[in-house]
């Protein structure tokens, strides 16, 4: 498969990009940052320097046109709710919108565990920006004609991660994941049907990912 990554100079894209390329996918990373060309390109993945926040969808159509799938893993970081709201709800939003004009199908998207309605903090807490605009994020690629996935890990640890998970890992604060076993995750199900249409909460544990999947009625 041909697989754009956003967001490829994260931890979670870093990891993946090798990952997929090993698998036999030809990869491209989209960066904001110039300066992050090489880092990019060590991981085997084709650089493309662009900015999510800026890209217009047209933009992005043409980017992603000849792809087979999307992983969106881009995110502003946190910090301020301005920019959060431009690159966490609007720029994903747009780069759905591009995936369906270029005819790109498969989409999976990085989330977190507590964006869903039901978690939601105090208009006050500064964390409420970064779920509304994730919690848009996932419902629009929801209700979009996307075949997508939903990755929804715990709060994330720099710990190795070993392709084993925790079936049982619930939404909200969840269980922790290992930045490594969502990217295990991601390159499990980029083109495993058994995840199409899925919320996937991601946990540490120790059943195998494809026996997790496998498990899926």
């Amino acid at each position: 498969m041909r697989v754009t990554i956003f967001g490829g100079h994260g931890h979670v894209a870093l990891l993946l990009a090798p990952l997929l390329v090993e698998a036999g996918h030809d990869v491209q990373s989209v960066i904001r940052n110039p300066d992050h060309v090489d880092d990019v390109a060590a991981t085997g993945a084709t650089p493309v320097v662009s900015s999510v926040e800026s890209a217009g969808t047209p933009e992005l159509t043409s980017l992603l046109e000849v792809q087979d799938a999307v992983v969106w893993s881009a995110g502003a970081g946190g910090g301020d709710p301005t920019r959060t709201m431009a690159v966490d709800r609007d720029g994903a939003i747009r780069s759905m919108e591009a995936a369906e004009a270029a005819g790109v199908l498969r989409y999976v998207m990085v989330s977190f565990s507590g964006a869903f309605p039901e978690f939601l903090v105090g208009a006050d807490d500064p964390f409420r920006p970064y779920m509304d605009a994730k919690i848009a994020a996932d419902e629009h690629l929801r209700a979009s004609g996307l075949d997508w996935t939903i990755l929804a890990p715990g709060p994330l640890t720099f710990d190795p991660g070993h392709g084993t998970v925790n079936p049982s890992a619930a939404r909200g604060e969840g269980d922790t994941a290992p930045r490594e076993l969502v990217a295990q995750v991601a390159a499990a199900v980029i083109d495993d049907a058994r995840a199409s249409r899925r919320t996937l909460v991601v946990g540490e544990g120790d059943v195998p990912i494809d026996e997790w999947l496998g498990s899926m009625g």
